[in-house]
Parts: structure tokens; C-alpha cells; sequence
């Protein structure tokens, strides 16, 4: 069954930076947007970016806006959320999430695969 892989998680400094990456393992539909979330502790997850299938249009959050990076690159099935002047306050785990539509949702209502979870901890 097809599900997704998150990497590139791990601790660092504020106004450090890291890339996560995400891919899928198995067959997927020639079509799906995709979107990072994140749920720090104690709290709801939360959107974090969007992008839709043919890379054109994507959505950020406003706490993240100017700071992080949304791509992907279709030909090896891999996307990525470039993380730059990070905070404590993006302490969290971040989920990758797909769906089988060419826009993305801003919520995570239709999404039908998800990673596991990558653990991203700012310290200050």
C-alpha cells in the first residue's frame, strides 16, 4: 500500500535551517497535491505549506511566511519544505500528507496518505 516517508528531522539552533524531504514508497496516482502539517506538544496539528500537483500554486502559513520553502520535484516523486530562521516555536513533528487531486486543501480534510512523522526541535 502506498504510504509516505518524511527525513532530514533533527535538532538545531535558532535561526538554524534545515530540508525536510518526502516520498512516496509504492505505486501512486499520476496526480496529487501535497502538504507538510505539523503538531507541536500539547497542541492541534496545524497546516504548515501546500503545494499542488504542477507546482504553481502554494499555500503558506502566516507564521511561516518568508521563512519557509515549499517545492517539489515531480520526476523523483519527492517533496520538500526548506526551513530557514527557524524558532523554538517550530518545535514540532511535521507530517507530510498527499492527495489524489491537482489542488491542495489548506486543511487536512481529503488527504489520503501520510507519513509517519519526522521530529524538528529548535532549541534556543
Amino acid at each position: 500500500q502506498v504510504h509516505l516517508v518524511e527525513s532530514g528531522g533533527g535538532l538545531v539552533q535558532a535561526g538554524g535551517s534545515l530540508r525536510l524531504s518526502c516520498a512516496p514508497s509504492g505505486r501512486t496516482s499520476s496526480t496529487y497535491a501535497m502538504a507538510w502539517f505539523r503538531r507541536a506538544p500539547g497542541k492541534e496539528r496545524e497546516t504548515v505549506a501546500a503545494i499542488s500537483w504542477y507546482g504553481g500554486s502554494t499555500y503558506y502559513a502566516d507564521s511561516v511566511k518568508g521563512r519557509f520553502t515549499i517545492s517539489r520535484d515531480n520526476t523523483k516523486n519527492t517533496m520538500y519544505l526548506q526551513m530557514n530562521s527557524l524558532k523554538p516555536e517550530d518545535t514540532a513533528v511535521y507530517y507530510c500528507a498527499a492527495r489524489r487531486a491537482a489542488g491542495w486543501s489548506a486543511t487536512d480534510h481529503g488527504y489520503d496518505y501520510w507519513g509517519q512523522g519526522t521530529q524538528v526541535t529548535v532549541s534556543s
